[in-house]
């Protein structure tokens, strides 16, 4: 069974245009940095896009792209830039290597390192927020079990939102996405978020730390199951979780619709990154936002 297959085949024409079109108009309408390398690699690159009124006292959201951790790209990813540097957050979007360049845990450690060379660059930031889609939230997820005393930093991580994520990696093994990945059995373990969460392996060191679980309406069942499950996971291990499955979107159109400042997702990101809980409750027992 191909988990993704219904992911691919659901790829819209727009999709693309979509992609560049955001990314232009951040470019053109917003202060930035561009391709600034945040390690030795060709592939380690990073771009930052700035609010009115910059200081090194910034609230931060990083964005990782999705693709199946072998498409995608930096370049094309800019969707949450106007509407969250128009709040005062400044937008990091996130560039790795991808397969067949680069293995899993490559990608892993070079996500790892840029998080680092953010805060090692911004050392006063008001806090980091962490979101990816896709492979890219998979990716995101995998910064929970981060070993940030080896780097000689722990990063100011106030949130995580992983949109439409896979988090137990055994079930893609034997799937045409494994073609360029070549994980084995012990690499998917070893990379799987969930496993690693149920195992003990991750304890929140911030109360505050809120993470947000995401899925569309329409997003294959795989999507629905292993978000739903990993919102579990992290109840179970204390973690301060929320679930939302968002209405009448697939699994392109809830990143795309990023771009919107009234889309409900960019909403929820935006006032959970301001930290205004008066005006957007999180109800433990519902497992949702109150609207």
């Amino acid at each position: 069974m191909d988990v993704l297959g219904e992911v691919r085949a659901a790829e819209a024409p727009w999709k693309k245009m979509s992609e560049e079109a955001a990314t232009k108009k951040a470019q053109a309408t917003r202060r930035s940095l561009l391709h600034v390398p945040y390690g030795d690699g060709e592939g380690e690159k990073l771009d930052i896009y700035f609010p009115e009124g910059v200081s090194e006292a910034l609230l931060f959201c990083v964005f990782l792209h999705g693709g199946n951790w072998q498409e995608g790209s930096k370049d094309t990813s800019a969707f949450m830039v106007n509407p969250l540097t128009a709040q005062g957050v400044a937008v990091v979007v996130v560039a790795y290597d991808i397969a067949p360049k680069a293995t899993l845990d490559q990608m892993v450690d070079q996500v790892t390192r840029s998080i680092v060379f953010l805060q090692k660059r911004y050392p006063r930031n008001e806090g980091i927020y962490l979101s990816g889609h896709s492979a890219g939230a998979h990716l995101a997820a995998m910064m929970l079990l981060a070993n940030w005393i080896k780097h000689g930093v722990t990063p100011n991580l106030k949130g995580f939102f992983l949109i439409s994520g896979l988090y137990n990696l055994e079930p893609i093994m034997h799937t045409s996405v494994n073609a360029p990945l070549l994980l084995t059995l012990e690499d998917a373990q070893r990379n799987s978020p969930q496993r690693l969460l149920e195992a003990g392996l991750s304890q929140p060191v911030d109360p505050s730390c809120h993470i947000l679980v995401v899925v569309g309406q329409h997003d294959s069942p795989e999507f629905h199951r292993q978000s739903r499950e990993f919102y579990q996971a992290l109840c179970r291990a204390g973690w301060k979780a929320s679930f939302e499955e968002l209405h009448d979107v697939d699994h392109f159109e809830i990143i795309w619709k990023l771009t919107q400042q009234d889309y409900r997702l960019t909403q929820v990101c935006t006032q959970l990154v301001l930290q205004r809980a008066d005006r957007f409750p999180f109800s433990p027992a519902s497992a949702s936002w109150a609207w």
